[in-house]
C-alpha cells in the first residue's frame, strides 16, 4: 500500500525527535536513523537533501506549534500580564511534552551541524522576546505592569528564565521538570 505524500517525511522527522529524547544525547547519524526506520540511507536522502534539512523540519514544527499557541493565547486572553504568564507556562509545557525538541531548542542536537540551524533557533528566541515585550506593553497600558519597568529588560529576563529551565531539563537527562515550582516562581517573576 502506497503511503500518502509527505507521510514518510513526517515519519522520518518523528523518528529523529524520538531519537533525540534519549537522555544520553548521542549524536544522530543518518546510518542510525535509517536502521531505526528499516530503510536505506539513500531512501532518507530522497526525502531530505541533508541532515540539516531534517533539523530544519523539526525547527519548523517547533515554530509552527509555539507561535500557533501564542496566537491562541493572545486572542483568548486580554490581560497583558496573564498573556505573559500563559506564554511562559506554555513554553515550559512544550519542553516537558517534547523532550527531543528541547534538545534542538537548547542547541544540544545542533552541535557539529550547519551553523544556520543555530541562527534559526536564535531568530526564534528573538521572536519570543518580541512577543513577551508586546504582552508586557499591554500589561503596562492596563496598569498590571509598573510603567517604570523597562519591558525590554523584563522580556529578556523572562526569556532567559525559560531557556534556563529548558537547559536544566535537557542537561538533567529530562529529570528536572521545567514546570516544577512554576506557580511559586511566577509569583517572584511577576513582581
Amino acid at each position: 500500500m502506497a503511503s500518502k505524500p509527505g507521510e514518510r517525511k513526517q515519519q522520518i522527522l518523528q523518528t529523529v525527535a524520538e531519537m533525540l529524547e534519549q537522555p544520553k544525547g548521542e549524536k544522530i547519524t543518518t546510518a542510525a536513523l535509517a536502521a531505526r526506520l528499516d530503510i536505506s540511507e539513500a531512501a532518507l536522502y530522497r526525502h531530505f537533501a541533508s541532515k540539516a534539512q531534517m533539523f530544519e523540519g523539526l525547527i519548523e514544527f517547533i515554530e509552527q506549534t509555539i507561535f500557533g499557541l501564542i496566537n491562541k493565547i493572545s486572542t483568548e486572553e486580554s490581560s497583558g500580564l496573564k498573556q505573559t504568564e500563559n506564554i511562559i507556562a506554555m513554553l515550559l509545557g512544550f519542553s516537558q511534552k517534547n523532550r527531543g525538541m528541547t534538545r534542538v531548542l537548547i542547541g544540544d542536537a545542533l552541535v557539529n551541524e550547519d551553523a544556520r540551524l543555530q541562527q534559526r533557533i536564535n531568530q526564534l528566541f528573538d521572536r519570543l522576546e518580541t512577543t513577551l515585550k508586546q504582552s508586557l506593553r499591554i500589561g503596562v497600558s492596563q496598569d498590571e505592569v509598573d510603567s517604570a519597568q523597562d519591558v525590554g529588560a523584563y522580556a529578556n529576563a523572562l526569556l532567559c528564565y525559560v531557556i534556563g529551565r529548558w537547559q536544566q531539563f535537557g542537561k538533567s537527562g529530562f529529570t528536572r521538570d521545567p514546570l516544577a515550582q512554576w506557580p511559586q516562581q511566577w509569583m517572584i517573576l511577576s513582581k
